[in-house]
């Protein structure tokens, strides 16, 4: 396992955390930290609590959960290598952000990869996904739990009306720093500015940005109708995560935690999905009533405008492998 830090060691042997379960209280014997960009009133983060109840329930308290909201442990870079290094530490995160490690794992962030939740879960649940976390948990160290919190698609906001990709000429948009987001958004016609989400509000409001990237209910619950005027439906990312920890932690972990752990974080990856699915029209309507102007438009421009995006970045033959899950 290497050199590991006194709060690592601490997290893989598992110490102390009183948790109440059924009205009883329990010493944890183990106990994973799960740190989140999002804020508490998104709907992904109810799955979160969703699994602390669960496996805590489950595992009679053996296995209690900490949830770390608002990035309260660092940027989802940093958890990662926290992680890494052995912490009981788990990041909800992309796979932009995990192909630097598996670059395979770059096209579920590709453009325009897969409609809504039931087709991209398809591919996070096949054989080909099981191949990655195989080679993610050997070569980095890092443990896939589940692979199917859908946090809905993603579209532009900006402070001028978007129809075409020429109108983002000149634009600084913000957007995740991994190659398959930049390039996406070079593509689309912006000029990408990687930087952390907590940053943005601030960012869009003295303009050192003109524009972000998001789904919407990280929109909301980041307030970005505040700074910025129109939202455009682009919905070129269907942004799928997964929960992601320390391999050494988890190998550490009895066999009947593992399953427990495994099982329930795909459970509850699915209770995120749905929620966020049934609150998509909620938010959008309170995002109008704050004073955002909404724009359905024609994608196609926006489609064939990224289509080279997986060519460049050397996806095209795992694109075809992809699309025939998503056929089945």
């Amino acid at each position: 396992m290497g050199f590991m830090s006194r709060s690592a060691r601490a997290a893989v042997c598992g110490l102390v955390l009183a948790t109440v379960t059924g009205g009883s209280v329990f010493a944890a014997d183990y106990t994973l930290n799960i740190n989140t960009a999002l804020t508490t009133s998104d709907p992904l983060y109810k799955g979160l609590e969703d699994l602390k109840k669960n496996v805590e329930a489950r595992s009679e308290g053996k296995l209690a959960i900490r949830l770390f909201p608002g990035s309260q442990l660092g940027k989802d870079e940093d958890v990662l290598e926290q992680a890494r290094a052995g912490a009981g530490n788990a990041v909800v995160v992309d796979g932009g952000r995990l192909a630097v490690f598996v670059n395979d794992f770059g096209v579920l962030s590709g453009p325009y990869l897969a409609s809504g939740y039931e087709g991209i879960r398809k591919v996070v649940t096949s054989p080909l996904m099981d191949e990655w976390a195989k080679k993610l948990h050997d070569g980095a160290q890092l443990q896939i739990l589940s692979f199917n919190w859908w946090q809905g698609e993603r579209h532009l906001l900006t402070n001028k009306p978007i129809k075409v990709p020429a109108d983002l000429s000149g634009i600084r948009m913000r957007t995740p720093g991994a190659p398959v987001w930049t390039e996406t958004v070079k593509a689309m016609g912006a000029t990408p500015a990687p930087m952390a989400w907590a940053d943005v509000y601030s960012a869009l409001q003295t303009q050192v940005i003109d524009a972000v990237e998001a789904q919407d209910p990280a929109s909301y619950g980041s307030r970005l109708y505040e700074v910025t005027k129109y939202l455009t439906k682009t919905g070129h990312f269907n942004l799928i995560t997964g929960l992601v920890t320390s391999a050494a932690w988890f190998d550490a972990l009895p066999p009947d935690l593992q399953i427990i752990l495994k099982e329930e974080s795909l459970k509850s990856g699915d209770v995120a999905s749905h929620g966020t699915e049934a609150a998509l029209a909620d938010i959008e309507a309170k995002m109008t009533a704050a004073g955002m102007t909404i724009d359905e438009i024609d994608t196609t421009p926006f489609k064939e405008a990224t289509a080279g995006v997986y060519e460049k970045l050397g996806y095209s033959d795992l694109k075809k492998q992809v699309d025939a899950i998503l056929a089945q």
